[in-house]
């Protein structure tokens, strides 16, 4: 039986930030909560990191839905998760998220080849309205030279 291969994507947060440095990040999770992951059963559109402490960083507003199997033990769908990263990679964060205009978002969960749920996230600053449009053009002019290749 072949295993599925885990893959969801926050696609606004490309459209919405400009990615400045990419990381992967470990995060705490109960066992309900790596069911409804294989089950992609999650909204990541409005997910943002911050640090709690200098060494701790925590995730809100992540929503992994309930395990249709789940009994009293099921976890709670927004509440906060500890993301793990070493001590160097943690420094550069929270020296990226004192600077003004940063934020640190959520771009994608995926499966390792051990069968490890990880994150990447990203340290990002926010488009203008005429950036989004200027990507949009670009995007579109691509489309067509493309088609008439």
């Amino acid at each position: 039986m072949k295993k599925k291969d885990i893959n969801i994507v926050n696609r606004k947060a490309r459209f919405d930030y400009h990615i400045e440095q990419t990381f992967i990040a470990g995060i705490q999770l109960m066992g309900t909560e790596v069911k409804s992951i294989r089950e992609a059963k999650v909204n990541m559109q409005d997910a943002f990191c911050y640090f709690e402490k200098e060494n701790i960083l925590k995730i809100r507003n992540l929503h992994i839905s309930l395990f249709k199997e789940g009994s009293y033990n099921n976890h709670e769908p927004l509440r906060e998760r500890q993301l793990l990263l070493n001590k160097n990679e943690l420094r550069k964060l929270w020296s990226k998220g004192t600077e003004k205009g940063l934020t640190i978002v959520l771009l994608k969960i995926f499966e390792n080849d051990r069968g490890i749920i990880k994150l990447e996230i990203a340290s990002a600053s926010g488009k203008k309205q005429y950036d989004k449009r200027n990507d949009l053009k670009t995007k579109d002019l691509k489309r067509d030279l493309d088609r008439y290749e």
